[in-house]
């Protein structure tokens, strides 16, 4: 039986080394697979986040987006839409949720009336500044027996992941490359 078309090489900037040989079909498992460990990480992360800002009535889809509006990476729907990687339509509902708690509010651009900028209420700034020192705990608890140096190359092994993923949806997956010239 031959193998799917999809399966072929995928082209790659020609920055980002070629992809590596560790996984195949024959002896794939989740127990091994990044994924699937970095999924299960990440759910135990935002789990007990949850449970920490609890008291303060926020779930994950709330301190989300406050916590990027605090740190002032998403000014906008938009923005934040991209940072979250979460449909605009739903992200919108989240929004009406936190206006509602006086958490937030949205203001449409005067420059551009199409943009709709987010800013915090005082309340929404005082509630958001809970959510850092969540995470550093919720963290810290997780590297529990790891040394600086371990977390230091763990915290670049994973930026080098990102670059890699961010390349894949970029464009470089299924055979497409933008970032590659035309050959013919």
């Amino acid at each position: 039986m031959s193998k799917p078309s999809h399966t072929h090489p995928t082209p790659r900037p020609a920055d980002l080394p070629a992809p590596a040989d560790f996984y195949d079909a024959a002896g794939y498992s989740s127990d091994n697979s990044i994924g699937y460990l970095m999924r299960r990480i990440m759910l135990m992360i935002v789990n007990q986040a949850d449970k920490r800002l609890e008291s303060l009535d926020l779930t994950q889809a709330q301190w989300g987006p406050l916590f990027l509006i605090h740190q002032g990476r998403a000014t906008t729907l938009a923005e934040l839409s991209r940072e979250l990687q979460i449909d605009a339509g739903a992200l919108t509902r989240t929004l009406d949720r936190l206006e509602a708690k006086g958490l937030c509010k949205r203001e449409r651009s005067t420059a551009d009336r199409r943009v709709v900028n987010l800013a915090l209420t005082a309340e929404g700034a005082k509630v958001s500044s809970a959510v850092p020192e969540v995470l550093a705990d919720v963290h810290n608890h997780l590297l529990a027996g790891f040394s600086r140096e371990e977390w230091e190359s763990l915290m670049a092994m994973l930026r080098r992941l990102l670059v890699n993923a961010e390349a894949m949806r970029g464009g470089c997956e299924f055979g497409a490359c933008p970032h590659e010239s035309d050959p013919s």
